[in-house]
């Protein structure tokens, strides 16, 4: 091939790899024992890096946003996910657990305030934080918005990104009977916490299977995800959208958004984002006179696409000095 001709990756926009110098279990003392590690500047402007799912857990290549000689980067895994314990458990796993769980994390590593950088649940979770306490907050990096309302669960498992996806969806609804069909989050949550371990990973694998073939707007992803991981991620998030994010009323997001409207955010977005449509960020930035949105052509939902990832670390190069 010729390498002049070649198409970006992701990879090409992001830092090099690097390693934590500092890795740690913080236990919550309700049975929860959450992983965080720290990488970077130690004496560095800090960043909270917000997974998705909810369920999904961190990963190395996430530290690679950020310029290491100016961020200090701060990851963890969400209750129930990741290296956390215990693993796809979801007693004492709610939203506003997740909230006191990232204060937790910022007061045990003498952290006044820090930057949120957050994608799909992630995205929420860090809108949720910052509404609860916006003087923690110096700034918001979101990607592929997701306020947690429920017509953005009805487009996704209600039908309408099936139109797109007709092939995928119908693997996705296959294992349920047609008299369940109605309400797919409730037949799968009765089959992800059936407490038969072989069950719940088959479909658990069938669940994730259905979000990662739409991830990208380049490629639709095939092969088997791994059942440990796939369990954790199905469960969890299942749970999340089974109680409709533990928020007080539909579209508390919004609602609230008069709360953090003075914080600086940019919003990258893709166009043509299947899982999270553009509309919930089109949403969260009008008359937000503090933010940015930008809507990434040629791009579908996940970090790994190469314009969402360009969009990405401009951001933070942005951002890197409070204000």
């Amino acid at each position: 091939m010729d390498r002049t001709t070649a198409q970006p990756t992701a990879f090409d926009y992001l830092y090099p790899a690097i390693e934590p110098f500092d890795r740690r279990m913080i236990d919550m003392g309700d049975g929860h024992r959450i992983y965080v590690e720290q990488c970077g500047n130690p004496q560095g402007v800090p960043v909270l890096v917000v997974h998705g799912g909810p369920g999904g857990g961190s990963s190395p290549a996430m530290r690679r946003f950020f310029d290491p000689e100016t961020y200090r980067i701060v990851l963890f895994d969400q209750r129930g996910c990741g290296h956390s314990q215990p693993s796809a458990s979801v007693v004492n796993n709610t939203t506003w657990h997740l909230v006191s769980d990232m204060e937790v994390i910022r007061e045990t590593l003498g952290i006044a305030e820090f930057l949120l950088f957050g994608g799909s649940w992630g995205a929420t979770l860090s809108l949720v934080y910052a509404i609860i306490h916006p003087d923690r907050v110096t700034g918001l990096i979101l990607r592929g918005v997701f306020l947690m309302e429920a017509a953005e669960l009805e487009w996704f498992y209600g039908g309408g990104a099936a139109r797109f996806f007709p092939a995928e969806w119908a693997r996705f609804t296959a294992p349920i009977p047609a008299a369940e069909r109605g309400d797919l989050i409730a037949a799968y949550h009765a089959r992800l916490f059936s407490g038969h371990l072989s069950e719940e990973i088959r479909h658990a694998r069938i669940w994730a299977g259905w979000e990662n073939a739409l991830a990208s707007a380049r490629y639709i992803a095939s092969g088997d995800v791994p059942g440990d991981y796939a369990r954790a991620f199905s469960r969890l998030e299942n749970h999340y959208f089974q109680h409709a994010g533990f928020l007080e009323a539909d579209g508390w997001i919004l609602q609230n958004r008069h709360r953090i409207e003075h914080l600086p955010a940019i919003i990258v977005q893709g166009r043509f984002d299947m899982i999270c449509p553009p509309l919930s960020a089109s949403r969260l930035a009008e008359g937000w006179e503090a933010a940015e949105l930008q809507m990434i052509p040629m791009a579908g939902h996940a970090m790994s696409e190469p314009g969402i990832a360009a969009g990405l670390v401009s951001a933070t190069n942005r951002m890197r000095a409070p204000g």
